[in-house]
């Protein structure tokens, strides 16, 4: 979808749009801009015209053009436009071939993924065929391979790899020899076996073949190699079965032989010095990832320094300066050993170069696949080179193996998706980022793919990813995330997905139009193509995180999109970040209504809810986050509680004890915020949830027993669960956060627990709770309230600086206050909101008797009023409301009052006139 078939250039300059013009004379033409351009007859155009369009389209769009008439429509049905394939990216069965046979019968090229697809090759009747190139045919069987070559005599090249042909026999080999004499080319990959029958059929009936590759196959008949005379190109990479002392022997009397690949084996240093003493015509060892040879090699750099003008490649070699002696007579600078005209005029040269191209791409692949030890030196000094040098092969399989191998390398770990930022920045050094993005931005879909794959991957690392974005890498990807091919879009939303973590590119990707292509895709897509789904909704989870991106996702559709995702599919990648997405989504609070939007999104909810209850923890972790979020919104968290979300998160949090600390750490924040209101507080108390929640509280994780206290210090505020705290065990650990926390707001709402589980309140429930057992639940209730007291006051004079304070208490200037209020301020409490019962509540404890709570109320308010804090306004409207000021002027004239509640109760009332006098301005 990125190809630009037009008449006219355009291209941008300062802001505007600057169009050529083909007509003659028109130089210095003030009002040329402003003339109608002349409109182009499409059907007017000749022939050859129409057929070099149609020749530069894919076959999706190559339809839809020849179905806009007649004429085009058998335009599009020309011979020449059919001798070649692409099947890849498409179904292709029996009935897919039957409707193309009618213009297949000019095909010579072939190219497939699937074994199904070779199954279905004869019924495109294209008995011309002269190459087959498939993968992925793991399934392939003796009798698919048979009947291919049965049906095709003319063959010349076949190819089927790399992906293990593991029920293919000699048998069908030999069937390939009988019915295809014209044979030149034959490349398998991962056959069990090659019997002397097999290979010696092939050197009986296809005197033509000059080129064989078995590659990771099991055992191979090495002595009737030898008999294939015609043979100039061979290799055995991967095959570690073979006789290495007959191989070297029987091999070298190949009369035709001039390259040999046997990377990956286990071939010793002898063997490789046999061929290059006995054989006469060879001229090319291609020995890559050998362990025997590279241990030699490192005991003793000299061991093939006497090579008789044979080139031996390895991984310590200096593979460009090696390759550059290929060329005597010519001037070739060592990164130009690629070119081909170097060879132009030479056919022998050209023919080993193009063989030398394809086991290198395919080597480095299946090397970077295995990622194996110590090839950090190769990777960063040759190899990485060489893939970006194939990157600009001329052939295309070429190109885009090269493009996965450089998405491969790079990976460390496939689970955490850490890439190896020395071999990922060796890429962006060498100019690696301008060529992949061309790459993608040409016409085929399969090289399209693979190089997004390779941009998506580099992109994990941030150098490399403002490269990709500085190069204009965030638009081509956008534009691949709109193509009809499933492959296409999949990586390219991947791109995004990994270029999305980075603040700086969340506007590009919106500018671009990325946030609307990838909410297309998950309407595009049924709900079991995992792949794409996971990689857009993970984009749009990133992308949600923003501000403005947020209302863009909302704008184009997200939320429905999400949602749906959510409720129907049934993939767990999918549903963890469709999860995430609507957590972030519902994150921005006050700043837009996306929080309502997901609320108010029909199965939304529901569909939350029945995801705690996954089997996958991190689904479970995303909806319980998603969940907390939305229970900011006051009508979101009666609407979760009436569809049971109550049950289902009190099941989580005591189900997650031992699960990660973000699961527990969203399980307790989603009661947290469902316990706002007092029925769900009730609910939760009543259902069991304070026992699971005193267990997090425990935990030494400062993110869990933090929420977990904040979870706490809401469900105390209703008397019946602060005596199931008490009785649970709750008030030595909520005295524990209190005093050992590293975190201040953890230590904060602990004491404000303990300050509401013993204001007075507990106490009628408790002699009712404690009819049969009166004097001993008693005592400990009592014994329990000294324990809170002492700490909460231990809790309130961290805060306090005598010095300060005295200086605060004898001046009259705002000074003083203003010092001891930034002081003492926790900046994290300005995001807290309190009701108005809480509001109520503090109020009336500075009326408590206990100097103790009278202190921990004024630092609560203070906590709750100073300006600048996120609900200031709105708490200091609660307390005008409820008549605080008489209270708080009294709290602060008190003869019996601590220093500090004094201090603090004037700090309140400076807070209240700031708010009171800017609502009147």
């Amino acid at each position: 979808m990125t190809r630009r078939v037009r008449r006219r250039t355009c291209r941008e300059r300062e802001g505007r749009v600057v169009r050529g013009s083909s007509r003659a004379g028109s130089a210095g033409v003030e009002d040329e801009e402003d003339a109608p351009a002349a409109e182009l007859d499409w059907k007017a155009l000749p022939d050859d015209t129409m057929l070099q369009l149609f020749a530069r389209l894919n076959y999706r769009d190559r339809a839809s053009m020849a179905a806009a008439c007649r004429a085009w429509r058998a335009l599009g049905s020309s011979p020449c436009l059919w001798s070649e394939l692409d099947l890849r990216a498409h179904r292709c069965d029996r009935e897919v071939a039957s409707s193309l046979a009618e213009r297949c019968g000019s095909l010579r090229r072939l190219r497939l993924r699937g074994h199904e697809a070779v199954e279905a090759v004869p019924g495109l009747r294209a008995r011309g065929l002269r190459e087959v190139v498939a993968d992925g045919c793991r399934g392939l069987t003796d009798a698919a391979l048979a009947v291919l070559a049965a049906r095709h005599e003319d063959l010349e090249r076949l190819q089927i790899g790399p992906d293990p042909l593991e029920r293919i026999s000699s048998d069908a080999l030999r069937q390939v020899a009988l019915c295809c004499s014209r044979l030149r080319r034959l490349r398998l990959s991962g056959l069990r076996e090659a019997d002397a029958g097999a290979v010696g059929a092939l050197a009986r009936y296809c005197p033509l073949l000059e080129d064989v590759a078995f590659l990771d196959c099991g055992t191979i008949d090495e002595a009737a190699l030898a008999g294939i005379h015609s043979l100039r190109f061979l290799s055995v990479a991967g095959c570690r079965s073979l006789k290495w002392a007959t191989a070297s022997t029987s091999w070298t009397q190949l009369p035709s032989l001039i390259a040999i690949d046997i990377s990956r084996t286990d071939v010793p240093t002898n063997a490789i010095s046999r061929l290059i003493s006995n054989s006469k015509t060879l001229k090319l060892i291609c020995a890559l990832n050998c362990i025997s040879v590279e241990e030699e090699l490192v005991q003793d750099p000299s061991v093939f320094r006497n090579t008789k003008g044979k080139l031996v490649l390895t991984v310590k070699s200096h593979i460009f300066k090696s390759i550059a002696t290929m060329f005597p007579g010519v001037d070739v600078k060592e990164h130009e050993v690629f070119n081909q005209c170097n060879w132009r005029h030479n056919d022998i040269a050209g023919d080993t170069m193009t063989w030398l191209e394809w086991i290198l791409s395919q080597s480095l692949l299946r090397i970077a696949e295995s990622n194996p030890q110590g090839m950090d030196e190769f990777w960063l000094q040759q190899g990485t080179a060489l893939l970006l040098r194939l990157l600009k092969s001329s052939q295309e399989d070429v190109q885009e193996r090269a493009a996965t191998a450089l998405a491969t390398f790079v990976v460390m770990d496939d689970e955490s998706a850490n890439v190896d930022p020395a071999r990922s920045e060796a890429v962006m050094q060498n100019g690696g980022i301008r060529m992949l993005l061309d790459l993608a931005r040409c016409s085929r879909e399969s090289a399209q793919s693979e190089a997004a794959k390779a941009i998506a991957n580099l992109s994990v690392n941030t150098k490399v990813a403002k490269a990709v974005a500085d190069e204009g890498g965030i638009t081509i990807l956008t534009s691949l995330a709109k193509s009809m091919n499933r492959l296409v879009a999949e990586e390219a939303a991947g791109g995004l997905w990994n270029l999305s973590v980075g603040e700086d590119h969340k506007a590009a990707i919106s500018v671009s139009g990325g946030i609307k292509a990838l909410v297309d895709l998950i309407y595009r897509w049924p709900a079991g193509t995992d792949g794409v789904l996971e990689r857009a909704a993970g984009a749009l989870a990133n992308l949600a995180a923003d501000d403005k991106c947020s209302l863009e996702v909302a704008k184009a559709g997200g939320v429905h999109a999400l949602v749906t995702l959510a409720r129907s599919c049934k993939l767990e990648g999918v549903l963890e970040q469709a999860a995430r997405a609507l957590a972030n989504l519902a994150a921005h609070g006050d700043n837009n209504d996306n929080n309502a939007a997901v609320g108010q999104e029909a199965g939304a909810l529901e569909a939350l809810v029945q995801l705690t209850g996954s089997q996958n923890e991190g689904v479970r972790q995303e909806a319980a986050g998603a969940l907390w979020n939305l229970s900011f919104d006051d009508r979101n968290r009666e609407a979760i509680a009436a569809v049971g979300g109550v049950e289902a998160l009190v099941s989580l949090v005591q189900q997650c004890l031992n699960g990660s600390e973000g699961l527990q750490e969203r399980a307790a924040g989603a009661l947290w915020g469902l316990s706002v209101s007092e029925a769900n507080s009730i609910a939760i108390g009543q259902g069991g949830g304070i026992a699971p929640l005193l267990t997090l509280a425990r935990s030494e994780v400062e993110d869990v027993h933090e929420t977990a206290a904040g979870a706490l210090w809401n469900l105390a505020f209703y008397s019946g669960n602060a005596l199931r705290i008490v009785e649970e065990g709750g008030v030595p650990v909520l005295v524990s956060i209190c005093s050992t926390s590293g975190s201040k707001m953890a230590r904060f709402m602990s004491a404000l627990a303990l300050a509401y589980m013993f204001d007075g309140r507990m106490d009628e429930v408790a002699l009712v709770g404690t009819s049969s057992d009166s004097s001993s639940k008693s005592v400990n209730v009592e014994g329990a309230r000294r324990i809170a007291f002492k700490h909460i006051e231990t809790f309130v004079l961290t805060f306090s600086d005598p010095q300060m304070f005295s200086v605060a208490a004898t001046s009259s200037a705002p000074a003083a206050l203003s010092q001891v209020a930034e002081v003492v301020f926790i900046h994290e409490a300005g995001h807290l909101r309190c009701s108005g019962a809480e509001i109520g509540r503090f109020v009336a404890m500075l009326r408590n008797p206990s100097p103790i709570l009278r202190a921990c109320a004024a630092f609560a308010l203070l906590q709750f009023t100073i300006p600048g804090g996120r609900h200031a306004v709105h708490h200091a409207g609660l307390l005008q409301k409820a008549s605080a000021g008489r209270v708080l002027r009294a709290a602060a004239a008190a003869t019996t009052a601590s220093i500090e509640a004094k201090i603090f109760a004037r700090i309140v009332l400076r807070n209240l006139e700031h708010h009171q006098s800017g609502t009147s301005t």
